[in-house]
């Protein structure tokens, strides 16, 4: 388990690095095309630095922008521009803990409640208070085993 923390926390520190870069939104016209444009570079001598036909680059730059363009693709251009191709994932939580941290706690609501609801029924039932309490206990305990239930 400290191998799995420290991997975590080492991916983590990458994402955080990365963080600021979802703000940026591509250009209308797709990465390779404003790029390429941007530096005076043709259509044509991206084409012939890509070893392909003037209408195949042209396709390149249109399935970047359409989204159906390969990674093997975008490094490939990304070369033929000197340019290096970067890309990772960054959690829509701002951090990998700020997302193991969500997912337990949902995951803890639902075991907490669905343990509440059977206590309800047999007259047994717990203040709000505790209930809450119950989840974020629960929740560390789930952060702690990380199990794989929790991406389910």
């Amino acid at each position: 388990m400290p191998n799995k923390s420290l991997q975590l926390q080492q991916l983590n520190n990458k994402i955080l690095v990365c963080n600021n870069l979802q703000k940026i939104t591509p250009p209308p016209t797709g990465w390779i095309k404003a790029v390429r444009t941007a530096i005076g570079m043709s259509l044509q001598q991206l084409s012939g630095r890509l070893s392909i036909t003037r209408q195949s680059a042209q396709e390149i730059e249109q399935r970047e922008k359409d989204g159906s363009l390969t990674l093997k693709s975008l490094r490939e251009t990304a070369a033929a521009l000197d340019m290096q191709l970067v890309y990772g994932f960054i959690p829509k939580d701002g951090s990998l803990d700020a997302l193991i941290d969500r997912k337990a706690k949902e995951l803890a609501k639902q075991i907490v409640l669905r343990t509440h609801n059977t206590m309800k029924l047999e007259d047994q039932g717990n203040s709000k208070a505790r209930i809450e309490k119950a989840i974020e206990e629960r929740a560390t305990e789930i952060k702690n085993e990380m199990p794989k239930a929790l991406w389910d």
